[in-house]
């Protein structure tokens, strides 16, 4: 047998008393050398981001060292073994050529089989892909066909509306029923069932062109709806025209059934703005012309009664709770599915400003500003009596957020407004403070509002602050504002008396004009108000 591989040479005292051999730093991790996916050049750039580069080739060689040990070890443990494995390995070569013909076999097989899998595979998503196309044509013949069978359903259906409808809303009857009142009480309600009729008539071809715009959506590209354009677009029209034609016989009938179901038929086509501009020009717009009349190029219409607005409010609620309630309440009623429609700012509301605007366009002028916080004032009373017709709060967020209504509140000028009122109590008092003496109030004891004031200039201070917090001038939007005001014209006065009496110690103004009143009052004065003020 052949001699054994010496055993490695004793360890030293420092290897026996340092530490272990296979102690490594902890940056160094040698279970990371056995990962499948480890990368050496990668390794290395990590490392070599902290660790220098002679340490980390020191530590490698130590590592290597170990292996190396590790494996002299493993070849003396089981040396008989390795020795004897040439030996046992006999006739290797031809055991090889046995099994190579078996394997051949089997390789042609399997490659065989492959390609057979791969044909089959192949046939199979061919089988698909015509499949797919079969299925997308059909479903597009179906949507053509289905166009095409709701296009003649609704030709069908507008067919079956009577040919003149003004014949229900002129209630138009047989002589011979006219004779007793029983006869008059059956034909009006038939013209009722006949409108009724009508209106739901209407919203079920409006339901079909709910379904027909969809298709539509779907299919616009197609040679074929192209070709149904004009068919479709004729079949709108008449909807459109009997449609309005339907709504506005109800609203002049109160009809509320036919109401609701026009209304119903409007939402269905995704045509609300028409149903709100209906009510605004046949309901809405000959009401406020009675009581705001303007002509309709804009003109300033002679007769109208100065720029008031607050007699013109209240006459417009009236029309509003007698000829405007019905639609309303149908509209805003619950589990209607009419919330879609804002008749209060699209139709009420506009129509208001339209009005306000050509009859009387001075009411939103801030030039006076009385008569425009009076307006302004009457025109909030009337936007919180439109908002009670509002079923929740998240209406009423939905009426104040319509451009209408936005509209409307920007015509009102209140910045400019407060900066008149501003002017107007800030230059009461610089001009009473201003005055080169003192003026003292006569009989002030007889004077309530004076609060036993001596000088006018505390008594126009006192009258000023008053004036920004009464109802004849604030502006609860600006009320920020008229605070500020009201601190800086306590500021104005107290600045006043404090520069006065600098003045008087010094014996001269200086710098500071308006103090003459100081310099010129006399010692008297000065102890007349300390105990007076």
């Amino acid at each position: 047998m052949p001699d054994q591989i010496s055993s490695p040479a004793p360890r030293s005292a420092t290897d026996l008393f340092s530490d272990p051999l296979d102690s490594h730093p902890l940056w160094f991790k040698p279970s990371l050398f056995l990962s499948p996916n480890f990368d050496s050049e990668s390794y290395i750039t990590e490392l070599r981001t902290f660790v220098p580069f002679d340490t980390l080739r020191s530590e490698l060689q130590a590592h290597l060292s170990s292996l190396n040990h590790e494996l002299i070890d493993l070849i003396n443990r089981d040396y008989a073994d390795f020795v004897n494995l040439s030996t046992k390995l006999v006739d290797v070569d031809s055991a090889v050529l046995r099994m190579r013909a078996p394997l051949l076999e089997l390789r042609d097989k399997i490659q065989g089989f492959r390609g057979a899998v791969e044909g089959s595979l192949l046939a199979l998503k061919d089988g698909l892909s015509q499949r797919a196309e079969a299925t997308a044509a059909r479903e597009v013949l179906e949507l053509l066909l289905d166009t095409f069978h709701v296009v003649s359903k609704v030709e069908k259906l507008i067919k079956e509306l009577p040919s003149v409808a003004s014949d229900w809303s002129n209630g138009d009857v047989n002589p011979v029923q006219k004779k007793n009142a029983s006869g008059l009480q059956h034909v009006e309600n038939g013209t009722t069932n006949l409108r009724e009729t009508q209106s739901m008539l209407l919203e079920r071809i409006a339901s079909e062109m709910n379904r027909l715009n969809f298709y539509i959506a779907h299919a616009q590209n197609l040679p074929f709806i192209q070709n149904m354009e004009k068919r479709i677009r004729s079949a709108s029209l008449l909807l459109d025209a009997s449609l309005g034609h339907c709504f506005v016989d109800g609203l002049e009938h109160w009809d509320a059934n036919a109401i609701y179901n026009c209304l119903r038929a409007y939402a269905a086509v995704d045509s609300t703005s028409n149903a709100e501009e209906i009510f605004r020009t046949t309901i809405v717009a000959p009401l406020i012309q009675k009581v705001i009349p303007h002509g309709s190029s804009g003109g300033l219409v002679s007769g109208a009664s100065g720029d008031e607005l607050e007699n013109d409010y209240q006459q417009i609620k009236k029309y509003v709770e007698n000829d405007c309630k019905l639609l309303l309440e149908i509209s805003s009623a619950e589990n209607s599915g009419l919330h879609v429609f804002d008749f209060l700012a699209n139709s009420i509301l506009k129509e208001v400003l339209a009005a306000i605007q050509k009859g009387k366009p001075g009411a939103f002028s801030p030039g006076r500003p009385k008569e425009f916080l009076k307006n302004y004032k009457s025109s909030l009373d009337f936007l919180a009596y439109l908002e009670g017709y509002c079923p929740s709060r998240a209406a009423v967020a939905k009426f104040r957020a319509e451009p209408v209504y936005v509209e409307f509140m920007k015509q009102w000028k209140v910045g400019v407004y407060f900066s008149l009122r501003f002017q107007e109590i800030a230059g009461a008092l610089d001009s009473a403070l201003t005055a080169s003496s003192l003026v003292l109030v006569q009989n002030y004891q007889s004077d309530e509002n004076s609060q036993n004031l001596t000088l006018k200039q505390s008594v126009t201070l006192l009258e000023s602050l008053r004036s920004c917090w009464s109802e004849e001038v604030l502006v609860l939007s600006c009320s920020d504002k008229f605070l500020r005001l009201s601190l800086q014209l306590l500021s104005r006065y107290s600045n006043w008396l404090s520069s006065g009496l600098a003045a008087r110690k010094k014996g001269s103004a200086g710098a500071n004009p308006g103090c003459e009143w100081a310099l010129s009052a006399a010692p008297d004065d000065f102890v007349y108000l300390l105990f007076k003020e």
